[in-house]
């Protein structure tokens, strides 16, 4: 039986091209993890390519959520024992304060601030473990007043910015109803929150904002 000829040495790749293939996969390798795994993954981005393919923010994301689930385990097993000491904490205090209440004195005047005008109010739902974010385009030193409330439970959030090399996060909450305040801009970029619904059913979140910015939008 005729079996086909085996290559010729002249046919074979010299040690050489064998050498310059390797080291070009090794160099693809490379460009890869930096350029999309540590991004992706791990929100970091040396080459800022993973923020125009909008790589690191998955990656922010995935950190965020590592960090979320170890924060909920821990409060998870240290529940029970914050609830007693809470309870015996504020009945001491509620004990000192009934002793050291002055007599009553006539009511203070109702505040008469006026009433904001919200400039936008963006409502959504969350499901069990859903998250979503929401960016305003804000410039350096600008201010934005919010509020946002939770109707039939409570979230996690995160308010944040974002620019190319830049990030900052202004404030971090876990199982909060309301939060309302004056976002100012640290630097010109996006400027926002992201919620996350840790509890068992539905809930509804609005967001109320006015101030100085020029774009609002919701990411996912």
């Amino acid at each position: 039986m005729y079996n086909s000829d085996s290559p010729i040495r002249a046919e074979l790749p010299s040690s050489k091209q064998l050498f310059r293939s390797t080291v070009l996969a090794l160099i693809s390798a490379v460009v890869l993890l930096v350029a999309v795994v540590l991004p992706a993954d791990y929100g970091i981005d040396p080459t800022g390519i993973g923020r125009i393919l909008r790589l690191t923010e998955m990656g922010e994301i995935k950190k965020q959520l590592a960090a979320e689930a170890a924060a909920d385990a821990a409060a998870a097993a240290g529940a029970p024992a914050q609830a007693t000491g809470a309870a015996v904490g504020m009945a001491s205090a509620n004990a000192a304060q009934a002793q050291a209440r002055p007599p009553a004195v006539a009511a203070s005047p109702v505040s008469t601030a006026p009433k904001v005008v919200w400039k936008d109010e963006m409502p959504f739902t969350l499901t069990p473990g859903e998250g979503t974010e929401i960016k305003l385009k804000m410039v350096e030193g600008g201010k934005t007043q919010y509020q946002w409330v939770v109707e039939n439970g409570e979230v996690n959030f995160d308010t944040h910015g974002d620019a190319p090399g830049k990030s900052i996060s202004y404030e971090k909450g876990r199982g909060v109803a309301t939060d309302e305040g004056v976002l100012e801009a640290a630097f010109t970029g996006n400027h926002g929150w992201f919620w996350r619904n840790r509890g068992q059913a539905d809930v509804k979140v609005i967001l109320r904002t006015s101030g100085d910015y020029t774009d609002i939008k919701r990411v996912q």
